[in-house]
């Protein structure tokens, strides 16, 4: 049974209730409705819950992926800009909201749309089923495994299980499941799963490090791992190909998993849903493939078919990927890889050093010393306690990296199996999603101020409650209690928070309610994992002391770009900038966790430099766990029809200071405008001055 379930909107309309992701979705009607529950078989794709309800409109909140058809065939699609008009027929319509929805209809239809709302208008009052699914995936078993190698390929093999499907549709990140959870065990025990039937093997040698790095791409192709001299891919139709190339056994392995996927992504709009995509446009005449061909051909043939593609043909084309995780190769870190496969991330063996103590603190004391000193700080370095051991990470082409192993990275997460199992078990809670702002010292009062009026201001089902001033009891109570967020304004040092009467240490606390917290204060990183070990999901914390007008505005940055949907690894990323020792903040835990859903449902964000004659703009998108590679972005452009793979830079143009401050106003999305983050295209105004 699913967990999504509808309900009226008290203001009028039809409400999607998705409790788990904390996801509302309300489809605003002429008159009040009143759903009754109906068939989930009337669907042609899965659904957890349908009701049916009588209209003439369906008013969004937002601008999505709507395609109707006609049977089998697809009659229209629309998103930002939409004017489509259907006669009367028979028609389900999908589409791409932060819940996943379907409509049935009998009636003409249409669509239409600016840059902010969308509209689906059916001529007269009719009834309509309305079907819903979660982006919610759990995995469907749990395998155990020795440390051996060959234990580990075996298990690593049952990850294409969860492949929802094997045709070129399986990019979509919809129809890759989560792969079935591992634990280190006594004896190997696979759960009864088995690979789908691809034709494909990878040969490894049996070491750790060689397992680890092909998980991502055995997962994809659904291919069974087994143990070999040197690494290679093998098909059923006797084709060969080395993944020990010239660049390196782990570029190789890399480029075959994004080589694979992407050649999927241009041959999918041959499938069910076509679409105008913009790399199939910028590539076709340079490949000269067959794309419908293709599209037919088993998963194998596909395979034998991108890899006899030049990298370098595809390489500017592709999306930037979402993540690059380093694993240390121990076994107990084969745990972790289906966490980092349901990603689609990158794995790498570390190629790291090991960083003195001095030198991480040493931006931040040249900072200390070019302050006033007599600004506050929020805390004092904890003297009682052992120098964290740091790891300064090899770089990466990804928009974010993650670390797996002991010790502290520089520069990237710290990913731990403990998060994403917490992330599993998280259970559905009723009402709106709640965060707690607790400022500990009336000093750091601004920071409180300022977020305050940042967290729901987009209408968002949000439950802000401020707190000042808490014992050592009453902070333990709060985090005791189920909340979504926690943003910590105060003060922390080797005992823990501090706290009116004492300070409290989270180690010795038997479990928490927080899923995800911003602890803003000085090297706050123990008492984060110590959150982590008792139950929440993710994290930001730092590493070193922080200056109050430092922490101020990291806290700003934190709070909006949390509050626009971006998840804590992307939010950190984007964040570095605004003061000179941004990478003394961390991500702790699961990396992708969100505490709210982007209007747009794809985070995304303006980076703009001055010029001469106005502004180059970059358009980048960053990856959710619900929109993760391989979704589609249309920009919100007039006459803009193509469709973008989402991930990194979708576009780059050029515009005058107006046009961009135009833009920001209608979307409401973030901007970087020189290095700045900019929420109001006004603020962009103000400091560049007239077009």
């Amino acid at each position: 049974m699913g967990t999504v379930f509808f309900e009226p909107d008290a203001e009028g309309g039809l409400a999607v209730v998705d409790p788990v992701e904390r996801h509302r979705y309300v489809l605003s009607t002429p008159e009040s409705v009143t759903p009754e529950v109906a068939e989930t078989e009337s669907f042609e794709r899965p659904v957890e819950a349908a009701v049916s309800v009588r209209t003439s409109s369906f008013s969004l909140p937002n601008i999505v992926l709507a395609t109707v058809r006609d049977g089998n065939d697809v009659v229209a699609h629309a998103e930002h800009f939409a004017d489509e008009h259907l006669p009367e027929g028979t028609y389900s319509i999908e589409l791409s909201a932060p819940i996943k929805l379907y409509f049935v209809v009998e009636s003409s239809v249409d669509l239409t749309a600016n840059a902010e709302r969308m509209s689906v208008e059916f001529g007269e009052e009719v009834d309509v089923l309305v079907g819903a699914r979660s982006h919610h995936d759990q995995p469907a078993a749990t395998v155990t495994t020795t440390s051996e190698p060959a234990h580990m390929m075996q298990a690593i093999s049952t990850f294409g299980s969860a492949l929802k499907a094997t045709s070129p549709e399986r990019s979509y990140p919809t129809l890759r499941g989560h792969p079935p959870t591992v634990e280190l065990g006594e004896e190997l025990d696979l759960a009864g799963l088995e690979p789908p039937e691809t034709g494909v093997t990878i040969e490894v040698p049996a070491d750790c490090r060689s397992v680890f790095v092909v998980a991502p791409l055995a997962y994809y192709l659904g291919a069974r791992v087994v143990p070999g001299e040197t690494p290679h891919v093998r098909t059923e139709t006797g084709f060969e190909y080395s993944l020990d190339g010239p660049a390196g056994f782990e570029t190789t392995v890399e480029r075959t998993l994004k080589r694979a996927f992407f050649l999927d992504c241009l041959c999918r709009s041959e499938g069910r849903s076509p679409v105008d995509l913009h790399e199939r446009s910028a590539l076709e005449s340079t490949l000269g493939l067959d794309f419908g061909a293709l599209y037919d051909r088993p998963l194998a043939a596909r395979l034998e078919a991108a890899l006899d593609i030049p990298y370098e043909t595809i390489e500017p084309h592709l999306p930037q990927w979402k993540l690059t995780a380093h694993v240390e190769p121990t076994p107990d870190s084969v745990e972790m890889l289906p966490f980092l496969v349901d990603d689609l991330a990158v794995v790498r063996s570390p190629h790291t050093h090991e960083v003195a103590v001095s030198n991480v603190w040493a931006a931040t004391l040249d900072e200390f010393l070019r302050g006033s000193r007599s600004e506050t700080s929020r805390g004092v370095a904890a003297s009682s306690t052992d120098p964290p051991q740091f790891v300064r990470l090899a770089a990466a082409d990804s928009l974010e990296q993650a670390w797996v192993g002991d010790g502290t990275p520089l520069g990237a997460s710290k990913a731990t199996t403990e998060a994403h199992r917490n992330r599993l078990d998280r259970t559905p809670t009723e009402g709106d999603s709640t965060v707690r702002v607790v400022c500990n010292d009336a000093e750091m009062g601004e920071e409180q101020g300022l977020v305050d009026t940042i967290y729901g201001d987009r209408d968002l089902p949000f439950d802000v409650a401020v707190e000042h001033d808490l014992t050592v009891d009453e902070l333990r109570e709060a985090l005791a209690e189920r909340t979504d967020l926690l943003h910590y304004i105060g003060h922390i040092d080797g005992t823990g928070f501090e706290c009116l009467d004492g300070a409290l240490d989270a180690a010795t606390l038997d479990s928490v309610g927080v899923d995800a917290f911003l602890l803003n204060a000085c090297q706050s990183y123990e008492q984060g994992m110590s959150l982590i070990r008792k139950g929440s999901i993710g994290g930001i914390v730092t590493l070193s002391d922080v200056l109050n007008r430092n922490a101020v505005a990291m806290g700003r940055a934190f709070a909006g770009l949390l509050n626009a949907g971006f998840p804590l690894r992307a939010a950190l990323e984007i964040a570095r900038d605004e003061i000179i020792v941004g990478g003394q903040y961390l991500v702790v835990g699961d990396g992708g966790f969100t505490i709210a859903h982007a209007e747009s449902g794809t985070p995304n964000l303006y980076v703009a430099e001055r010029a001469d004659d106005g502004l180059r703009v970059e358009h980048r998108t960053y990856p959710t766990a619900e929109r993760g590679m391989g979704s589609l972005f249309v920009p919100c452009v007039d006459g803009e029809s193509e469709y973008h793979l989402s991930s990194g830079t979708v576009r780059t143009f050029e515009c005058t200071v107006a046009e961009l401050e135009r833009v920001l106003a209608a979307e409401g999305v973030p901007a970087k405008v020189d290095g700045d983050l900019h929420w109001d295209g006004r603020f962009v105004a103000a400091d560049y001055g007239p077009e």
